[in-house]
């Protein structure tokens, strides 16, 4: 795990850096590890209004050491609350791919029935597949994935086992994932187009998921809140 925490801090560090934002992008990660201001201060020792001021730019852009203590103390946070974050982004490291990429991939202890997974997504059934359960998740940036990964990576999204769901993110009509789909065999058990509404489901949609054999759902809940709620499953 030490060797995630190493490279995901030299992550987070090179973009609040390189950003041509850094205030912003302090308050991304601060917001995706689910940490108040006034909880990263504490960890600072510095009051909540310089952790503001950071953010919204009052200040001027941290330096490289401000930069280092404000992540270790994310990163200190994430493993006192029993590092949850951590060991998700160790679970796409170890998988071979980036986090911008693969979002939570994830094998369960035991088999999830899907309508507990749907729950957890607040997703809605388009197509009830053949099988009723999943054994794991795997959360993905669909643009990302289909222009940066080639076939034999795109399998290895399935993790562990193909009885799995996966999630598309920044779906517009879903026809991309789902025709990228149809060159990995065998399929998942379920696929979740994130991001859409139903009048916006490309319309062979529904009829590819019935060919496959694979249940087919939207949801346009908030990603943090899913991701959040997919932990505990």
């Amino acid at each position: 795990m030490s060797d995630a925490r190493e490279e995901l801090s030299r992550r987070i560090a090179g973009e609040i850096t390189l950003s041509d934002d850094p205030g912003a992008t302090l308050r991304k990660w601060r917001t995706d590890f689910d940490v108040s201001q006034t909880e990263l201060a504490d960890q600072l020792d510095v009051s909540s209004s310089v952790v503001s001021d950071y953010e919204s730019g009052r200040r001027e852009s941290p330096g490289i050491g401000v930069v280092r203590r404000t992540v270790d103390g994310l990163l200190d946070i994430d493993e006192r609350r029993g590092g949850g974050r951590l060991r998700q982004y160790a679970r796409v490291l170890s998988a071979g791919f980036e986090s911008d990429i693969v979002h939570d991939l994830r094998e369960y202890s035991t088999a999830v029935p899907l309508e507990e997974f749907y729950e957890a997504m607040d997703a809605t059934e388009i197509v009830r597949g053949e099988q009723d359960h999943v054994n794991g998740h795997t959360v993905i940036n669909s643009i990302e994935a289909i222009t940066r990964l080639s076939s034999e990576e795109f399998y290895r999204l399935y993790g562990q086992s193909t009885n799995r769901a996966l999630v598309f993110t920044r779906v517009t009509r879903g026809e991309s994932p789902l025709v990228a789909l149809r060159v990995v065999s065998p399929t998942p058990n379920a696929v979740v187009l994130h991001g859409i509404e139903d009048g916006d489901l490309w319309d062979h949609a529904a009829d590819l998921a019935r060919v496959d054999g694979f249940s087919l759902a939207i949801s346009n809940r908030d990603l943090d809140d899913c991701l959040a709620d997919l932990q505990a499953l």
